[in-house]
This record gives C-alpha cells, structure tokens and sequence, in this order.
C-alpha cells in the first residue's frame, strides 16, 4: 500500500479515537495538533524525547524539532483573577482519570483503558474519568533526563539507603516502575511590607557571688556571667518575592517535593502540548487562593529573618507582626517528575526523581532485624568501652 494512503488512514482512526483521549485540553485535540504528532516518515506516534530535547518517532526513531515559541511568559494578576474569577486569563478544560485510592487526578495515554496510578500503584480505569475547566499552564520544564538516566539515579539511592532491607534493590530492577509525570506548581510574585513590635537584647556581663567547698572549708568566690538587657523595639521591613514555588498537587509529599528543588525555573519554555507527548500530567488539586496562603509561609520565613536583622542586638524578641501583600503576581507551571510507587510489606511508598537533576527523594522501609542486630552492637560496644576504662582506671 503508497505510504501515503497508509497515513491517511492511521489518520481516519486516529481521528475517530479522539472521543476516548485524555491528554492534554479538549481544545487542543484537533486534527491540527494530532498531525504534529504524527510521523511524516511512517505515520507513526511521535514522543517527546529527553535526551534530543525533539520529538521522536516510536516507530522508525525519526527525529523532529520543536519549533521555538516566540510567547513571552507571562507574571498573571492574581488580585484580578481573585475578584473576576477568571478575568482574560485562558482557561482549558481538562479530562483526567482519578484515582479511587489516592485521589490523584493523571492523564491517560491514547486508546489505554487501565493502568496503574503512579502516585500509588492502584489500578486506574477510564470509567472514573473527570473533566474541569482549569486555569491552563502558561510554561513547563521540559524533561531533561530520560528514563534510564533517572532509574540509575534511582538505583545508587536504594543502594545507599541505611539499615533497608536485603530484597529492596532486587524488587526494584525494572525500569518501568519509573513513570514520567508533569507535575503542577504555582508560583507567585508579590511586595511585602511588614510592620513589627519587638524587643532588642543587648548582652551585658555581671559579677556574681558564690561559694565552693574547698577540703570542708567555704570559700567565696565571684565569677562573671551574661545577663541580657531588653529595650523595646518597632519597625517596619520591606521585600520583595519573585517566584515563590508552591506545590499545587495532593498526591505528592510536599516534603518530599520540595527537597527535589532548586529548579532551574529560569530555563522555563512556553506552554507546548508537544513536550507533553508520551507523559503523563496531574491537574492541580490546590487552588490558586490556597496556595498563595502556603506561599505566605514560605516567605515568613524569610520576613521573620527581615525583622530580626531589622532590629539587630544580640537577641530579639516578635511580639506582633502585620504583613501586606502588593502587586501579587502567578504562574501555573509544569515541572517534570518521575514517579515510582511501589508497596513492601502491604505498605506503598512513593520515591520522586527530579528530571532535570536526578535529585532522589521519597520513602523507603527499615529492615527492624538490620537496626536490631546495630543496636545491640552498640550496647555492646559502650560496655566493652565502660569496661576498659575501669580495668585501666584500676591498673
């Protein structure tokens, strides 16, 4: 059959198939955006490739460049978004595949009726699919490592884990435990200004008196010793927040998550449904409002800082503090995770690998026989240790 015809036929199917999707917005499924995935060499699917930073045809391995966006990336108004609701903000209705176990909300890959939650390792099926409309992603990161470079990553953690058990490594050898996901994050702008009550303490040194028996005898002695001096104090700090980064998924651990940073956010591209091709993505769980007030957390740390340096001495004391926000800016942003949940003794656990570094974070079960057999060793070695002292103390 002329090539040609065969195309224009996985096209007819590719078409009528389109009802069953789940990637990416119902307004970017249209035949125009399905043929940029489609390989022009054989007809084949085409997916994003790491390692060429192209798509890739998995089919004959035909490679294709990503056309730079000329899209600027934009900081979005959040005060206008809060009050209108959606303002001009461009929103994108989404229909993922949620998770009964986890609550996780992922896409499907095309014509596929079950698979397993990567958050969880549960059985997902499309019947349990959900659709929203949802502020759409205005930039990502690409993924930057490749499946194998992120499982031997993976692989040198499980290895230097303490105290894990022998069978850890030997359960964890396939590399299709690894899946791919973009996960969703909000970050935020704003100006600050907090005004503060306190207290300054300087350090002075006084003389004290005191007595000590000396062969049945008391004798009086004096001995300097720091006191601290309060002064009340008030002011006001200002700064400045640019690109605060808050985890908008359920499914993750934030802890973990946030040890995966830094990211090179500063590598972020324009939006492109072609950097999505052949992984999956989570929708946002956490909402704009919400997430701004974890990203008031985030940047108290850094104001408490302010306040203290503000009002200098050798201690400090906060009494009250009342911060105002300005000028509040907002992304939505997709960062590129691989997910692996798998379960060791009934329990799952869930390890994340950031894939732009290979940065490894997540949990991991303890072998109780491994810190059993330490303890003792250690109870063990603090007799022996008693003992040789008295035994020398004695000679």
């Amino acid at each position: 059959m002329p090539k040609h015809i065969s195309v224009f036929i996985y096209m007819i199917f590719k078409k009528m198939d389109t009802d069953t999707t789940f990637d990416f917005e119902e307004e970017n499924l249209s035949s125009t955006n399905q043929q940029d995935l489609i390989c022009s060499a054989c007809g084949g699917h085409l997916k994003f490739d790491p390692a060429s930073n192209k798509l890739k045809c998995e089919t004959c391995g035909a490679e294709f460049d990503i056309e730079a966006s000329t899209k600027k990336i934009k900081e979005l108004d959040f005060d206008k978004f809060v009050e209108e609701n959606m303002g001009t903000i461009e929103m994108q209705t989404l229909h993922t595949v949620e998770c009964e176990s986890c609550g996780a909300h992922v896409t499907f890959d095309e014509n596929v009726v079950s698979d397993r939650c990567p958050f969880c390792g549960c059985i997902l099926v499309v019947t349990n699919t959900v659709a929203a409309t949802q502020i759409k992603p205005g930039s990502l990161l690409p993924f930057g490592l490749d499946k194998q470079q992120s499982f031997e990553s993976f692989k040198k953690w499980i290895k230097a884990l303490y105290f894990a058990p022998n069978d850890l490594s030997k359960r964890m050898t396939d590399i299709k435990e690894l899946q791919g996901i973009y996960v969703p994050y909000w970050t935020y702008d704003s100006d600050t200004n907090t005004s503060y009550h306190g207290e300054r303490g300087t350090w002075y040194y006084a003389t004290e008196t005191y007595t000590v028996n000396v062969n049945g005898k008391l004798e009086t002695r004096t001995r300097q010793v720091r006191r601290t001096h309060w002064t009340p104090w008030s002011g006001s700090v200002h700064l400045f927040f640019d690109d605060v980064l808050v985890l908008a998924s359920k499914s993750l651990s934030a802890k973990h998550a946030n040890y995966l940073e830094p990211w090179d956010l500063d590598k972020l591209v324009p939006y492109d449904e072609k950097y999505l091709s052949g992984f999956r993505t989570e929708t946002y769980q956490i909402d704009l409002k919400d997430g701004f007030d974890t990203a008031k957390k985030i940047m108290d740390n850094r104001i408490y800082g302010a306040i203290r340096r503000d009002i200098g001495g050798d201690e400090q004391r906060i009494t009250s503090k009342n911060t105002s926000y300005s000028a509040i800016t907002f992304k939505h942003i997709l960062l590129p995770v691989y997910i692996s949940a798998y379960r060791y003794n009934n329990k799952v656990y869930q390890i994340l690998v950031n894939a732009r570094t290979g940065e490894v974070q997540g949990d991991r079960p303890y072998s109780v026989w491994k810190i059993s057999i330490f303890s003792i060793f250690m109870i063990a070695a603090a007799w022996l240790a008693a003992y040789l002292m008295g035994f020398f103390e004695e000679m």
